[in-house]
């Protein structure tokens, strides 16, 4: 064999290996990732939300009012202020809220049978239900061949509830913590890069920020909006209930495009115990808030804000519902943020 053939051999051979080495090293990093995913879901998650409160810390930290001989506060400091005030808010919604809310659950509870019984029977007389469906009949049509135990299903419950209390509390936690050394990491971070492209890095990192920060902000304003103005209308439309209802719709509302469908649909079954003619004007209600929210809050509060256009919002709400379910919803439009700011980063004319 030739030498220059047999140098072409060793170098073909020297390249599959590294291709094989890479191809063995992605597989696993990729079955890494995805045995660790939850753990991973809330280290991103906290990450966002650091994000997000930073320019809020960082303006407490910085403020003027400050005793003689301190120039700051501590930034541990300004982070429980930021704590303390989501939590102080939370406790007066509850105060106010709990009460009538915790009465009208139970009494929307107790009178969830009889609901249900009028919405399928007004389905029946319009040819739209084949016949009334009893509550053993829709679990076994829901679980078609299922031979779980309830206690097997009590137990699976539990479990996913107690993994939703960790993780919440987990997020809490570690968002503090990297709010506490968010300053020292990007440093870290800013040094992977050489010294020209340091500065770039830097101003992708304030767009970033900027971008999440109003995301997060216009997502409590909206909620806040539409849960509030639906309470006003469904107590004027006489709607029982509608403590509980306004409630699901400002949650639903941290649900991009399909949260509002969701949370109608409870206010549209309640109000047609009271009358057909209610749950008309609750639809017609429903559908000009969204209007008007898709039309006028969101092109104002949001788009304008993040930046981030309708095309991108919906493919990132379905790749994130595909990937993730709910939780891949909630985070789809500050993901899809992220990666803007990284593409037109990347794809950006450097100065001359």
């Amino acid at each position: 064999m030739r030498p220059a053939e047999q140098r072409r051999q060793i170098g073909l051979v020297q390249r599959t290996s590294i291709v094989l080495s890479l191809t063995a090293v992605a597989v696993a990093i990729a079955t890494a990732a995805y045995l660790a995913r939850y753990a991973l879901l809330v280290i991103y998650a906290s990450a966002l939300l650091a994000i997000g409160f930073a320019p809020l810390v960082r303006a407490i930290e910085q403020q003027k009012r400050l005793p003689v001989g301190t120039s700051r506060l501590p930034r541990w400091f300004a982070i429980l202020v930021v704590y303390l005030a989501i939590l102080g808010a939370l406790t007066i919604i509850v105060l106010l809220v709990a009460p009538p809310l915790v009465r009208q659950a139970a009494e929307l509870w107790a009178k969830l049978p009889s609901l249900a019984e009028r919405a399928q029977r007004f389905l029946v007389d319009r040819g739209l239900l084949s016949h009334p469906v009893t509550l053993g009949e829709a679990v076994r049509q829901a679980t078609p061949g299922a031979s779980g135990s309830a206690v097997g299903t009590a137990a699976v419950a539990l479990t996913w509830t107690m993994r939703l209390i960790v993780g919440v509390v987990a997020v809490i936690v570690l968002t503090f913590y990297l709010l506490i050394d968010s300053g020292d990491l990007f440093l870290r971070f800013t040094r992977l890069f050489s010294v020209p492209q340091r500065e770039r890095i830097v101003d992708a990192s304030s767009k970033v920020t900027r971008k999440l920060s109003a995301w997060l902000n216009g997502q409590l304003m909206l909620a806040a909006t539409i849960g509030t103005t639906a309470a006003i209308a469904l107590y004027l439309l006489g709607v029982p209930y509608f403590y509980v209802l306004a409630l699901i719709a400002a949650a639903g509302e941290l649900i991009p495009v399909i949260g509002p469908l969701l949370s109608a649909a409870p206010a549209v079954l309640v109000a047609l115990s009271v009358s057909q003619r209610t749950a008309l004007w609750v639809a017609i209600f429903w559908l000009l808030q969204q209007q008007f929210e898709n039309h006028v809050l969101v092109p104002k509060i949001m788009q304008r804000q993040v930046g981030v256009s309708p095309v991108i919002v919906i493919g990132a709400l379905l790749i994130g519902g595909t990937l993730l379910g709910i939780v891949g919803v909630l985070l789809a439009v500050p993901t899809a943020a992220v990666l803007q700011v990284m593409v037109e980063e990347i794809f950006e004319e450097p100065p001359a």
